[in-house]
């Protein structure tokens, strides 16, 4: 293997790590949900709505974050949104009003996922142009893995040393490991500019041109419907199992078990997109999504949730992977960031708001069957627009070896 294929594999070993301790932080919080609920008497709404608030604010920044990492390269910019993500969880040490956990928190929050697929996907889709879809399945595997192991950690922290100290020391080690993992995909390949930039059947367009198409309303839409359940379901499976009758540690492994149920997912969309075109990528991961959803609002005993994690895990790790070759795809790479950022954005608005839609309807009726049924819908009306995605027409340009 050549040094510049060496390098641009600590790349790939940075994106992942991002992935990792950014998701599975994220992924965490709803660990947290029941500690928080006895200590403080605060309302699932409330808790719902600081994760919420974070990824409105994630979509909101990841316009910026995409647009910065195109022009300036994404070193800085992830060193600063990982402090930001290790700040948040070093707050929760100190927290003791909802002000806090709304504000402080979520803002930190959403600041650090504002680029952890922006910033680490388009530039792997930048350094691997013929092999986009798998190596942007290889570095959401990260993400599956901090959803598996992260969650169980924060457990683990709580039991011994309660939920203060927990949080504490997952915010450190958050800083150590993300200001290492931003310098490990800062690292520019030698030969980059001429080898990597230059090798491309498509001229792209920028982000004026791509705003004229219907394909990224089409891709915007599509990603809030989606979002919603790829939002949702993490917050509140783990409340929802402890409701059934599982205990903290067995809801929690349902998330790990979505987590694990992922990479597969994320592997096999990312190797049939380089294979078949994103269109097809996208309908494989939906029809899960669809059924996994649509099980949900019918199951009546707890240990069926294992079977529906299979699914829902594998349409979830999908969805994630597939989007970065699709803009690259469609779109070409000339603003490929900021194009994802912008999809990104409008699917955050499913996002926030679904969350609090769930914890004020459990809240009112105690039960998140009318959750679950609107969930379902959105990923059928989802579906039918996935149906109708093909590229928009770029003029080609010959491929420069």
């Amino acid at each position: 293997m050549s040094s510049r294929s060496d390098r641009r594999y600590l790349i790939v070993v940075g994106a992942l790590l991002v992935q990792s301790v950014t998701i599975g932080c994220m992924f965490s919080y709803g660990v947290f949900f029941g500690y928080l609920e006895s200590e403080f008497s605060w309302s699932r709404t409330l808790l719902s709505s600081a994760s919420s608030i974070a990824f409105f604010c994630m979509g909101v920044l990841a316009i910026a974050g995409g647009r910065l990492s195109d022009r300036y390269g994404p070193r800085l910019v992830l060193i600063f949104t990982g402090v930001c993500t290790a700040s948040a969880y070093c707050f929760m040490y100190f927290l003791s009003a909802p002000w806090q956990l709304l504000l402080i928190y979520s803002m930190l929050v959403g600041i650090g996922l504002s680029t952890h697929d922006v910033v680490t996907l388009s530039t792997i889709a930048k350094r691997f142009p013929r092999r986009r879809g798998i190596m942007s399945g290889v570095v959401k595997v990260g993400a599956a893995f901090g959803q598996i192991t992260v969650p169980l950690i924060a457990l683990a922290l709580i039991g011994s040393y309660g939920w203060r100290n927990a949080f504490l020391l997952m915010g450190l080690s958050a800083f150590v490991l993300l200001v290492l993992a931003a310098w490990l995909i800062g690292i520019k390949p030698a030969g980059a500019q001429s080898q990597y930039q230059t090798v491309s059947e498509k001229p792209g367009l920028d982000f004026t041109e791509a705003r004229g198409t219907r394909q990224l309303w089409t891709l915007c839409a599509m990603q809030f419907l989606f979002f919603s359940s790829l939002t949702t379901v993490p917050t509140h499976i783990v409340p929802h199992g402890m409701d059934s009758g599982m205990s903290a540690a067995v809801a929690a492994s349902v998330l790990s078990a979505i987590a694990a149920s992922s990479i597969g997912g994320r592997l096999v969309i990312g190797m049939l997109v380089d294979k078949i075109g994103v269109r097809r990528g996208f309908l494989i991961s939906v029809v899960p999504l669809c059924l996994s959803l649509v099980s949900l609002v019918f199951i009546q005993d707890p240990k069926f949730l294992y079977g529906f994690a299979v699914f829902y895990g594998f349409a979830h790790g999908g969805l994630f992977t597939v989007v970065s070759p699709t803009v690259a795809e469609y779109f070409g790479m000339k603003a490929h960031g900021v194009i994802f950022g912008t999809i990104l954005f409008f699917g955050t608005f499913g996002g926030a708001a679904m969350p609090i839609v769930a914890g004020m309807i459990f809240d009112e009726q105690g039960s998140y069957l009318s959750a679950f049924i609107v969930l379902a819908v959105m990923s059928v009306v989802g579906f039918f627009l996935a149906c109708t995605l093909s590229p928009p027409q770029l003029q080609k340009k010959a491929v420069i070896a």
